[in-house]
């Protein structure tokens, strides 16, 4: 539980107790009124289209190490989303891409160290060489009738949302 990471104030060093606040329990500072509001994780990832196939790469580690997921990865802050998806694209497959326009944005943390929100962009291959790398083990375009196992649900969620909705498979279909 976030609440019992937070056990002292991070400005005047007094142990925090629990206080209901805002509608929930929070860390909270009896001497000087600190409260503890934790940020939400947010991802940012990237579906890329190469003749009418869809970029994933293969997890690396846990969890769900095996299975395949969308090019994505944390946003830092102060980031550009849009950069943040550009950037881990590039990080885990090689390519360079632009971003297109915004799919999906996406909630639920699916475990301890995953994002709470997902915002999924579709992108366009404008340079690089596919080569898997950072924590993806393999790299590759894959035929909507023949994915591989995939990851999560978020991932599972942007696939369909693309497959059925997304003006970047209507973009690839004309090509």
């Amino acid at each position: 539980m976030i609440s019992q990471a937070i056990r002292f104030c991070p400005y005047c060093g007094t142990r925090t107790i629990s206080k209901p606040i805002a509608g929930k329990e929070r860390p909270f500072c009896p001497a000087c009124e600190w409260v503890y509001f934790p940020d939400p994780k947010v991802s940012a990832a990237v579906i890329v289209l190469r003749e009418e196939r869809i970029l994933l790469v293969k997890r690396a580690f846990n969890p769900q190490a095996g299975k395949w997921a969308l090019p994505a990865g944390f946003i830092d802050s102060h980031e550009n989303p849009e950069d943040a998806a550009a950037r881990e694209c590039l990080e885990e497959t090689g390519l360079v891409v632009e971003i297109k326009s915004l799919l999906a944005v996406l909630s639920g943390r699916e475990h301890p160290r995953g994002a709470d929100m997902m915002i999924v962009y579709c992108a366009e291959v404008t340079g690089g060489e596919l080569k898997a790398g950072d924590d993806a083990a393999e790299a590759a375009f894959f035929c909507l009738s023949t994915l591989p196992p995939l990851a999560f649900k978020t991932t599972k969620k942007a696939v369909a949302f693309w497959a059925k909705e997304a003006p970047c498979s209507r973009q690839a279909d004309r090509k």
